[in-house]
This record gives C-alpha cells, structure tokens and sequence, in this order.
C-alpha cells in the first residue's frame, strides 16, 4: 500500500525508510563483495593476496560510507526504532565494529609491513572480515525472527550468519572474476561455484522461516491473489541462479571484457532476496512491533533531514560512481611506494 503523497506525516516516512532500504542495499553488495574477498583470503598464495587487495583497495572505505548512511537515517528518522533494534543487537553490533576495524588497520598495515610481520595482518585482515560477515549475519537472522531473544531464534540466526558469510564470499569471487585474470581468476571461478549453493541454501532459509514467524508475513505472501502477483520474484530468482551456475561452469569466457557478468547477474539476485523481505516487513522497522509512521520523528524534522539528505545522498553517490569509473580495468598489487 503506498502512502498518501498529499500528507507529509504519510509520504515522509515512507520516503526515509525507502532511502535507508536502498543504503542497506547498496552496502550489502558493495561491502558485500570486499568482505567476500577478505573471507576468501587464506585461499589464495601471497601474490594472489596483494592482487585481491588491489581489486577492492580504491573502493572498500566508501562501500562502508552507506552503512554509516543507513544507521544515520535510521537514528534521525527513526529513534525510537534505533533504540529497540541497537538495543536488541547490541552485541553482535559491538563484534561487526570490532571486526571493521581489525579490517581497516590491517588493510593499511600490511602493505607496509615486513614479511614476517605481514601474515599477522593477512589473518586479521581475515578475521575481521569474517567477524563483519558472521555479525551481520546473526542480525539479520535475529531481525527475521522479530528480535526475539530465544535459543530457537539464536540457533536460526547462527545458521544465517553462516550462510550470510558464505553469501559475501560468493559476490567477493564475481568481483575477482571480473577485477582479476590468469591462475587467480580460475581459482574465482572455482570458488564462486563451491559458494552458489550456500546463497541458494541461505536465500531458501530466510525465505522460508521469514512466513512461518509471523501470520501477517504468511498472508502477504501465500494468500490469494498476492500469491500470483508475487510468483515472478522467487521464478526470476530461480532462473538467475541457473544461469549463475551456467555461466560459472562456461568460464572462463573466450572474451574477457564479459567478465562482469557474473558480477552483475549476484547483484540482480541479492536485489530481489532484499526487495522480497522488504517486502515482507513493511510498513514495520521493527518486525510486528512498530510501523515506519509509529517510529518516525515528526514531519517538520523529517523536511528539514530530507532537504539535507537531498545534498548528501547524491554527494555520496557521485563519489562512490567516480570511484569505480576511475579504478576501473584489470587489478594489480596495491602498494605505497
């Protein structure tokens, strides 16, 4: 159901969650893919690590700009949600912190670093972005589960921590499918496909339990006529998933600017997982409990955000689109000197 467009109390919120829903999109993917390549790290020999650097060295800073966005609007235009959601997840918050910051300093470090003192960073580099991934992870799965804090909940939120990693780890192998070539690509390839069905495996997971936790969710999905408006996502998603695994098992393409392909299509798949759970929540920020309109700051401040948010979000779009204009091509080595 669409807001009311003539009432800002109405058309306001629904503006801030739509704009926070594409900020946690946009860093799932973008984040999503550096965080994969830092789990697939210890598969690779040391001079395939400083090209894996090299393929995600210019943008990984600004991927995690959009979660800071995300949080930011959640707080300003949601604060009694920030409360109960932060509040709810504290811990696993407090360990994707940690783990984003063991990221950032042994991404820097190592590339300094001596030999000896280099496969230190390697592994925390490593094991922070592992942390990052389990985190995100067991939030997510806690999220589904309405914030309920049980050992059937925490078990469902281990489980898609899991598979949420191994998701990260498939979109890291597309990114180094199209940013590397030669053994290193192969070794991509290799990983991409291993990794497909833990995506299959986790997208099945949350979409499964996501209607069995709650009878609202159940009805929006499986009553009539909503189910045959809403077949095409999970049909979309199952022929996207087959031609992952086609196009995985053809590579590595004769011509290698398709490269990107693969890439593009993990994109348009973790795209319609995200819509079909958002989807399911709304008009809820916090599962079953409060609506968009219940948590939302009042229309004044949300007006005066929005103006501000109009200068920053396009801002932080440019950059970001520069980025990887600039950076584009083939990687290589990161180094300082």
């Amino acid at each position: 159901m669409l807001p009311d467009f003539t009432n800002p109390a109405d058309w306001l919120p629904w503006a801030f969650a739509s704009l926070m829903g594409l900020s946690i999109l946009v860093y799932v993917v973008l984040d999503g893919f550096d965080l994969g390549v830092g789990i697939l790290f210890p598969l690779a020999v040391p001079e395939d690590q400083d090209k894996m650097i090299g393929s995600i060295g210019p943008f990984w800073d600004a991927n995690e700009t959009w979660l800071v966005l995300a949080v930011g609007l959640l707080l300003v235009a949601f604060p009694q949600a920030h409360g109960m959601i932060l509040t709810a997840l504290y811990l696993p918050v407090f360990i994707m912190l940690v783990g984003l910051i063991l990221r950032g300093v042994a991404f820097e470090f190592r590339a300094k670093a001596r030999d000896h003192h280099k496969r230190l960073w390697n592994r925390l580099f490593f094991t922070g972005s592992l942390m990052t991934a389990l985190a995100q992870g067991f939030m997510l799965g806690l999220y589904v589960m309405g914030l309920d804090q049980t050992l059937a909940t925490y078990a469902f939120a281990m489980l898609t921590a899991v598979f949420l990693a191994v998701g990260y780890s498939f979109i890291g192998s597309t990114w180094l499918i199209h940013k590397t070539e030669g053994a290193l690509q192969l070794k991509a390839v290799r990983w991409g496909r291993e990794s497909l069905w833990g995506v299959v495996l986790g997208i099945g997971a949350v979409s499964l339990a996501t209607p069995l936790v709650s009878t609202r969710i159940f009805d929006k999905w499986l009553s009539f006529p909503e189910v045959i408006y809403l077949a095409p996502l999970p049909i979309l998603s199952g022929l996207l998933i087959v031609w992952l695994w086609r196009m995985l098992r053809a590579m590595p393409f004769a011509d290698d600017r398709r490269s990107w392909l693969p890439f593009l299509v993990s994109t348009c798949l973790f795209t319609l997982a995200y819509l079909g759970m958002a989807y399911s929540f709304y008009p809820y920020v916090v599962p079953d409990r409060l609506t968009i309109y219940e948590a939302a700051s009042a229309p004044e401040s949300l007006f005066i955000i929005l103006v501000g948010a109009c200068f920053v979000v396009p801002v932080i779009a440019a950059y970001s689109i520069l980025a990887y204009v600039i950076f584009r091509g083939k990687a290589t080595a990161l180094r300082y000197d």
